[in-house]
């Protein structure tokens, strides 16, 4: 028993809709209706009725619905109270951010941010982007740190959170060059046949904006997936090998251009996207907790 199975069952609850409920959870739609599956195994009977559209819960299904909401409030409760007793740490901004920017793009803006806060203490958990985003809503971190893109907003209620914009990032096609220095791998293809992909996973924040750039590209890239992971540092290690082109963060492959270990795989321009850094936080007069450090943080974000 997983307490996201009774999470989802809970949005499912809420929206009635299989889809609807997997986008506001950040998952693919297979993945969440076998975590409700997951759940109705646990219960030992079917709890979602789905003859019928939109989706309604089955009376055993209401009956645990009003069950998981008390469960869940007991919990966060629980940890709130924890979290109010904790008075080691107070003075520790903690950052809840993605995987490629923990890599990329946070370290030389701690530097940078240091500058102004010299005496900061921060403490960084580097998730996925879903659960990133869980981690701020259920108040585990003070800030959450992510990419934005209009195509793809992170499901944050304006009403509880605020963001600051940090800057921007470029997602493009890199490669490893040949002996001439030029990619291995082109896009587009000009006749050498689908070049191999070093690929996200479905369910990864960056896959779907690869899906933009392609979708938005001036020619059909002619792809064809090789590997996937979930992870940019991942795909970079594959494309420095020479295993295929990988769409990643400029930021990530910065010290690899300058090297020329990689080059672009695409005519400048193409096949590239800009993205924003942000940063969210609580908004203070709805914060279950407020720490002065991270308060002072934002403050002096707002200033710069």
């Amino acid at each position: 028993m997983e307490t996201k199975w009774l999470e989802d069952f809970v949005s499912l609850a809420e929206t009635r809709s299989f889809s609807r409920s997997a986008q506001l959870r950040h998952v693919t739609q297979p993945a969440f209706s076998r975590r409700i599956q997951a759940l109705e195994a646990w219960t030992g009977i079917d709890l979602v009725d789905r003859s019928v559209y939109p989706t309604r819960l089955t009376p055993a299904g209401e009956t645990l619905h009003a069950q998981a909401l008390e469960i869940l409030g007991a919990l966060q409760a629980a940890r709130n109270l924890m979290r109010s007793q904790q008075a080691a740490g107070q003075d520790m901004v903690e950052f809840a951010v993605p995987h490629t920017l923990a890599f990329t793009f946070f370290p030389h803006w701690l530097i940078d941010l240091r500058l102004r806060l010299p005496t900061l203490k921060s403490r960084l958990t580097a998730l996925n982007v879903h659960d990133a985003v869980l981690r701020l809503n259920e108040g585990g971190c003070d800030l959450l740190i992510a990419y934005h893109h209009p195509s793809q907003p992170l499901q944050l209620n304006p009403d509880r959170f605020e963001m600051l914009s940090l800057g921007s990032e470029t997602l493009a096609a890199f490669a490893k060059p040949d002996a001439n220095g030029a990619a291995l791998f082109r896009l587009p293809a000009l006749g050498a046949g689908r070049q191999p992909l070093l690929a996200y996973g479905a369910g990864a924040y960056l896959a779907r904006l690869v899906e933009v750039i392609l979708k938005q590209a001036p020619a059909p890239a002619l792809l064809e997936p090789i590997y996937e992971t979930d992870m940019a540092e991942g795909l970079k290690a594959m494309a420095l090998e020479g295993h295929g082109l990988a769409f990643l963060p400029a930021s990530s492959v910065r010290q690899e251009l300058k090297s020329q270990r990689l080059v672009a795989a695409a005519p400048p321009g193409s096949y590239e996207l800009t993205m924003e850094v942000r940063i969210y936080r609580e908004r203070p007069e709805v914060a279950r907790h407020a720490k002065p450090a991270a308060l002072a943080l934002w403050e002096s974000l707002c200033a710069a």
